[in-house]
């Protein structure tokens, strides 16, 4: 909520101040982490004063988790689970990862460095996912071969495999043709 007291105008340039901050801020813990990324260069990038970024998040760490919880909102928002049809699901992941790479390396970052918080909607979001697929696999949509988690995760983890920050896909390959195989083996993995 604005203070009544502040023009819109100052509102408005207060919050774009803001989100070059985390557009900055994103472009930095993509490539360097929480523990290698620097607030003076984010400052830099963002056209501000260093001292600002202290006053809207607190601490770097502070920054991480308000960009982290961002950038996942977006990845949440592009992507639903689709429980009756896993195998699209992971095309769409596929595609979301291979158009944001930047995003998927920030994930990365996140399990590599200890320091680094995770949001807690990243968790629920994870828990609501569990349930989706458990309450698919009890009405027969999801084959009962594999955990629900197990199926998550490998689900996830085809879908990402091809993305420039994980060492596993192979060069060179045609993305279309990997994205339809990532498809088809999901098909083949999950349903009955």
């Amino acid at each position: 909520m604005s203070d009544p007291k502040q023009p819109a105008a100052a509102v408005g340039r207060a919050e774009a101040t803001r989100q070059r901050i985390l557009d900055a801020a994103f472009a930095e813990f993509s490539r360097f982490g929480v523990a290698g990324a620097r607030v003076d260069r984010i400052a830099k990038t963002a056209g501000c004063n260093k001292n600002l970024i202290y006053i809207y998040f607190g601490s770097k760490e502070g920054l991480f988790y308000e960009t982290l919880k961002q950038r996942l909102a977006l990845v949440y928002e592009d992507n639903p689970l689709t429980p009756g049809d896993l195998a699209e699901f992971a095309g769409q992941t596929f595609d979301f990862a291979m158009a944001n790479p930047d995003v998927i390396r920030l994930l990365v970052w996140t399990r590599l460095d200890p320091d680094a918080a995770e949001p807690g909607s990243r968790s629920d979001k994870l828990a609501h996912k569990i349930a989706v697929l458990r309450e698919a696999q009890d009405r027969g949509e999801v084959t009962r071969a594999w955990d629900v988690e197990f199926i998550l995760t490998l689900v996830m983890s085809l879908a990402t495999a091809w993305v420039p920050a994980f060492p596993y896909g192979a060069p060179g390959l045609d993305i279309a043709r990997i994205r339809e195989q990532v498809v088809r083996a999901v098909r083949l993995i999950v349903e009955q």
